[in-house]
């Protein structure tokens, strides 16, 4: 292969992981704990609601709901980072991408 090839390689490549990234970012990820929080979040990393059902408005579950809240959270952001991973690895072959 030579360098002209290379070149073009890597720039279908290029476009292939912006077009992937920007499907991404526009996905909507849900993630339900309990029952009770429903946390939607984009692959941009945008939260874009966090719903609390009204039976867990009881004030002694306050600190149940916000760990639930908080646990929606990371699990999501680990959902869009393995989501990530995928493009990466499908167009690239490696994992954590080839820094384009």
């Amino acid at each position: 292969m030579n360098m002209q090839q290379m070149m073009a390689q890597a720039q279908k490549m290029q476009r292939e992981l912006r077009k992937a990234q920007a499907e991404l970012d526009a996905k909507e990820f849900t993630v339900t704990k309990g029952g009770a929080v429903t946390v939607v979040m984009k692959g941009s990393l945008e939260l874009v609601s966090v719903d609390i059902d009204s039976d867990a408005f009881n004030p002694d579950d306050k600190e149940m709901v916000q760990d639930m809240i908080v646990m929606a959270i990371n699990e999501i952001m680990e959902q869009i980072e393995d989501a990530r991973g995928d493009i990466n690895e499908r167009i690239t072959g490696q994992r954590s991408g080839v820094g384009f």
